[in-house]
């Protein structure tokens, strides 16, 4: 075994560092190398794991030293006890009694008196438990302090979101980092515009701005291997991630995610009940109203266009009929475009096209938007009274809706539930065949568990309407920025609008006559207007 490598493991992690200097990397590289000189061991080298834990085998250096084993070049393995190899019982005796004998390796750990060539260690299976306690016990100890911390409201992330750094003062405190800070805004601004994370993506790609990853170990935040990764080159999931923080409005947010176990490091993301959110706990980078206005936006995420312009009526007109969005079909240049129904578009006799071009919508919107900034502006008091008015209206009528609903569905699952007992009497009494009673059950099953999903979601919005409250200042807020509108924008539109339902033509009077109502958003007033195709007229209903 000459021209094999003698192989000296060293490895340690923050557990053992509380141990003090015995379990250091030096005090093992002294033990073990002067324990080959003494037996004569022949190549010792040195494989070393610094700041690993033991209940994982994916470590660098081990499994470079695996590696080599594999290929034949190491002979002996040294460790200075059997925790160093690993403290996951179940693969360290997997490793020292079948993997290393298969490949004719022989183990010794040195402290533990263990030695694969002289004799089976009967000891050595219960120092591999309770080599797997300490570990247990430590991580259990470990996650006592952590959930204290999270309680008090100090964040436990251990790198702050981009955007943020830690203060130099308290590494509990974060501090806004500007130049990270401006292409978060930016970000953000963009996906107000309308541009989806592909879309922002490719922009943040084309302009050349250093991905967060590199950007953190080039500031000197965290220490990572980014050399495989393209600097510039954002990836959507990137931005969704950002997009999706709340952390942005000054929010600390604690047990998003948990380990699966002190083994099994992998990240499980806890439901958002079980979050721990503690606001205005640092600086914001983003308004409340900004992140609200994206979260809506993505909850109803619309296709990418092929057209690099972004329309502003993309996912924001519905089929009055249906409730499906119009989807926007582009002629030769924008004066020549339209929307029309995606049921339609799709199955074309479940509801008909609700055909409006978009040249319409803007210029009844430009109308609309600019007569309600002028009616706020010399009378803002009456515009909130009729605010008040319109929400509580509009919040009993859908209300007064779903209750009706949920009281003729709860009486056809009571009816089902006496068809289903009197079809199984007559299956027993003999009066219809099994097969007949196969069928006719799981039609009723099938139906039945429809009806309860959807009584349960009425439910949901009933309680949810009746709690919910009108926001006629947030509303305000937005409005004051504006003096006149002179061109819809993506912005404008998510700022101002919830959403636009388009009705079908009417041309029973031989002319076209279509009804749009033009939702505000936080509910605060909806009009109805009827665009007029005989002198292109736009007249409020």
């Amino acid at each position: 075994m000459t021209n094999k490598i003698t192989a000296l493991y060293c490895r340690l992690s923050k557990d053992d560092m509380l141990a003090g200097e015995s379990n250091s990397i030096t005090n093992q590289k002294e033990i073990l190398l002067r324990y080959a000189h003494e037996n004569h061991f022949p190549n010792p080298q040195f494989y070393v794991d610094d700041g690993y834990s033991g209940t994982t085998f994916d470590r660098p250096d081990f499994q470079r030293m695996i590696a080599d084993m594999e290929r034949g070049k190491v002979g002996i393995i040294i460790t200075k006890d059997l925790s160093r190899l690993g403290r996951d019982y179940l693969m360290t005796g997997q490793y020292i009694e079948l993997i290393f004998p298969d490949h004719d390796v022989r183990y010794i750990a040195i402290n533990d008196s263990v030695d694969t060539a002289q004799s089976e260690n009967e000891l050595m299976a219960f120092k591999n438990i309770f080599n797997d306690w300490f570990a247990r016990d430590c991580s259990r100890k470990v996650k006592a302090v952590l959930k204290a911390k999270g309680q008090s409201g100090k964040p436990l992330s251990v790198q702050p979101p981009y955007g943020y750094r830690k203060s130099a003062n308290d590494k509990n405190v974060w501090e806004v980092d500007e130049e990270a800070a401006a292409v978060v805004r930016r970000i953000f601004r963009l996906a107000i515009e309308g541009h989806g994370p592909l879309q922002i993506a490719k922009i943040l790609t084309d302009d050349g701005i250093i991905t967060p990853a590199v950007y953190a170990v080039g500031k000197g935040y965290c220490n990572r291997d980014v050399s495989n990764r393209p600097p510039t080159r954002w990836d959507h999931r990137t931005i969704c991630n950002i997009l999706d923080r709340i952390e942005y409005v000054g929010h600390t947010v604690n047990f998003k995610t948990t380990s699966k176990s002190y083994r099994c490091k992998k990240r499980i993301h806890n439901d958002k009940e079980d979050w721990m959110i503690f606001e205005n706990t640092h600086e914001p980078i983003i308004s409340l109203h900004d992140f609200e206005l994206v979260q809506t936006l993505r909850e109803g995420k619309h296709r990418p266009q092929k057209c690099k312009e972004v329309s502003p009526f993309s996912g924001m007109v519905y089929c009055a009929d249906c409730g499906k969005k119009l989807y926007l079909n582009r002629g030769k240049g924008i004066p020549n475009e339209s929307m029309k129904c995606g049921t339609y578009s799709k199955h074309f006799h479940e509801c008909t096209a609700h055909y409006i071009r978009t040249r319409d919508l803007r210029e009844l919107l430009l109308l609309e938007v600019n007569k309600l900034l002028s009616g706020i502006r010399d009378d803002e008091d009456g515009f909130i009274r009729k605010a008040i008015e319109h929400s509580e209206t509009a919040r009993c009528d859908e209300v007064r809706k779903a209750k009706k609903l949920l009281t003729k569905h709860e009486k056809r699952i009571s009816e089902l539930d006496l068809l289903f007992t009197r079809l199984y009497e007559d299956n027993v009494l003999g009066r219809i065949d099994d097969d007949h009673f196969s069928r006719m059950s799981v039609g009723y099953n099938d139906e039945q568990k429809k009806l309860i999903s959807e009584c349960e979601r009425l439910r949901g919005l009933i309680g949810e309407n009746e709690q919910k409250n009108i926001d006629i200042s947030r509303f305000l807020q937005v409005v004051h920025k504006y003096e006149r509108i002179t061109e819809i924008t993506p912005k404008i539109m998510h700022e101002l609008i919830e959403k636009i339902v388009v009705h079908e033509p009417d041309k029973s009077s031989g002319h076209r006559e279509q009804e749009v109502e033009i939702h505000f958003r936080f509910n605060v007033l909806a009009v109805t207007v009827v665009i007029d195709d005989r002198n292109n007229d736009k007249k409020a209903a």
